[in-house]
């Protein structure tokens, strides 16, 4: 059973049209027949090997035509073994249910695990009636599934609490199953037992889903709407647009409107995916599928947008989800300045795909023309960097992630600082930074050490809960910051790999921050510079200068390399010259003639110290602006 409210009467009704073979999708669906529902769980708890057994189970895939992880069409999600952006399937699944077999029509969307795509998951939340709350029988809830249960039960949803792994030798069903029942508020025996590797227990699970998850609701007759939940772009045929039909119908060839814009398409092509692209025609209420119109401008198709017709529009648009806030800000320059125009066609296309990360130009002394781009995460940061490199055959370099600081001068002038380079000169009255609730799943054993780590991150315990006899909840006030270099890092090492994190926005603290430079030979290098608690700022201009000392390679004078705040110098490295032997030939005679050769050389090393740069190489970048502090 499933813990949520029971399917009305409609959802007993059978489709109006014969079941087809996979290759032939109908293009008008009974509502009555259609299930919408998605896959929700901590990252590595088994969604996506459970979406490949639905696909054998309902037989959408031919068995010859299977492989891992079907639904993950990129690359880096199979490489990873994580899932990056959401898919839609739609299945066909006959259901008994004690009766005479009924043809149902499953739309299956599977998101992400980790918490730097939670917004995947939230518009596929928008999308469907029911979740599947997929929770692994070996490592019992983690942060991940309780972030997502608590978005199903505010969009409303069906939660279908489900154990994965049973068959693993370490799984302890009975024990999470408790644990889940107690979170969802069900009896333990109503938790789903299945192995999305053997395919056992998955053939119930869908008729459970059948059973419990509403039909979806809506007005046939009524003016068409249709909420965009994600698009990609395709080098062919340009924006395909992804849309759960709420209201009316959308048939191809008609002229479509975009609500938020008023931007008018004609649809050239729609269906459904199953689970490759197949042309239906038009789609109904309840139906998931895509539109095609031929645009290639990737602003012309909003995800959280209401598409209607434009003859008939409606007046009411859609109640969409937040536009995702960029939490971590990094810079992108090419390696090769030339490439600049392939980066911003790329990030343009690219913003398409992935909805949540948004840019603008920047210029840096050190690394030429470049962009800022926002993201939600630093996995998030590290998979658009890969993905610009392996898709568009880029050379990057990104700079070390920052947040966004609310600076007040003396003045009383407000500036906003999303780049070390914007801090403001003269006297500082206030600086605001972000801050986030953190919750952290562990076991009791390691709740000293992770409360050591918060609290040397400037953290506030907020509260903490016992899930279980040994399975801790702390949850913490963190500034963002603190977090997004090595933080998650140190919590896995700290409790060998059984913490697990999510985090939300939680508003802005005061907070005494300082802006840290890096000169070398007396100038300033923007692409070192850095915005740290006042308290860690000499420990940092430590940490970095000796890095770079052991970078640097060395030049004909010596170079010295400072760390300031301000005017005041906190910290200094010298890298040494490199020295010729000038007194090799000298093998004997009087030492004032070594001298007069010494003199001489160091005179010239003067010279050249007035007039050389110090040449840092592109290596020396990568490294220093790592996340990496060994």
């Amino acid at each position: 059973m499933a813990c949520g409210p029971p399917a009305g009467t409609a959802s007993r009704a059978t489709m109006d049209v014969v079941p087809p073979p996979p290759s032939a999708v109908p293009s008008r669906t009974d509502p009555a027949s259609i299930r919408n529902f998605c896959i929700i769980a901590h990252i590595d708890h088994g969604k996506s090997t459970l979406a490949d057994r639905m696909l054998e189970v309902t037989g959408i895939v031919a068995g010859r035509d299977m492989r891992a992880q079907y639904l993950d069409r990129m690359d880096i999600e199979r490489e990873r073994g994580i899932t990056i952006k959401a898919q839609a399937v739609r299945l066909p699944w006959t259901s008994g249910q004690g009766g005479p077999p009924v043809e149902y029509v499953l739309n299956l969307i599977d998101t992400p695990g980790h918490v730097d795509f939670s917004y995947e998951v939230s518009r596929s939340l928008a999308a469907c009636e029911g979740a599947v709350l997929l929770v692994d029988a070996a490592q019992g809830i983690e942060a991940q599934t309780l972030a997502n249960l608590y978005l199903a039960i505010e969009n409303d949803l069906t939660v279908v609490p489900v154990l994965n792994k049973i068959d693993l030798p370490a799984a302890q069903p009975d024990k999470h199953a408790e644990e889940l029942a107690h979170v969802i508020g069900c009896d333990p025996a109503e938790v789903l037992r299945v192995s999305a590797k053997s395919g056992q227990g998955v053939p119930e699970l869908l008729d459970v889903i059948v059973r419990d998850v509403p039909a979806p609701g809506g007005a046939p007759d009524a003016a068409a709407r249709a909420l965009i939940f994600d698009s990609v772009y395709d080098v062919y045929r340009g924006v395909v647009t992804y849309v759960r039909v709420f209201d009316g119908y959308l048939r191809d060839h008609d002229r479509i409107r975009m609500m938020s814009t008023g931007a008018t398409h004609e649809m050239l092509e729609v269906g459904v995916i199953s689970p490759e692209p197949v042309e239906t025609g038009g789609l109904g209420v309840g139906e998931v599928g895509y539109l095609i119109t031929g645009v290639k401008d990737v602003r012309q198709s909003r995800v959280g947008d209401t598409v209607t017709e434009a003859g008939r529009p409606a007046t009411v648009m859609l109640a969409g989800y937040r536009h995702p806030r960029s939490m971590v800000f990094s810079g992108l320059y090419p390696v090769d300045g030339s490439e600049y125009p392939l980066l911003r066609d790329a990030l343009d296309k690219l913003q398409l795909n992935d909805a949540s990360f948004d840019y603008e130009p920047e210029t840096s002394a050190a690394l030429g023309f470049g962009f800022r781009c926002g993201f939600l995460g630093l996995l998030h940061l590290e998979i658009v960097r890969e993905r610009l490199e392996r898709e568009f055959n880029l050379s990057l370099i990104s700079t070390a992630p920052n947040v966004v600081y609310r600076v007040t001068v003396e003045s009383g002038e407000e500036v906003v600082v999303t780049n070390p380079s914007d801090w403001p000169t003269g006297k500082i009255a206030a600086v605001r930074e972000p801050v986030v609730r953190s919750m952290l799943l562990l076991p009791s054993d390691y709740v000293g050490a992770v409360m050591d780590l918060c609290q040397s991150r400037r953290g506030v315990l907020a509260g903490m809960d016992y899930l279980s006899q040994d399975r801790v909840e702390l949850r913490y006030t963190l500034p963002l910051g603190e977090i997004i270099f090595d933080f998650f890092d140190q919590l896995k090492s700290r409790t060998r790999g059984y913490a697990s994190l999510d985090y939300e926005p939680a508003g802005e603290q005061e907070a005494a921050l300082v802006k840290v430079d890096i000169l070398l030979q007396g100038e300033p290098v923007d692409a070192f510079s850095a915005i740290v608690h006042k308290d860690k700022a000499y420990a940092y201009g430590v940490a970095l200068t000796g890095k770079l000392r052991r970078l640097i390679p060395r030049q004909q004078f010596e170079v010295p390399i400072q760390a300031a705040i301000g005017s005041r110098i906190i910290a200094r490295e010298n890298i040494r010259a490199i020295r010729k032997d000038v007194l090799a030939k000298c093998y004997g005679g009087d030492i004032t003639r070594k001298r007069k050769l010494l003199e001489k050389q160091k005179e010239g090393k003067r010279r050249m110290k007035m007039v050389g740069r110090v040449e840092v190489p592109q290596e020396a970048f990568i490294a220093a602006l790592s996340t990496d502090q060994s």
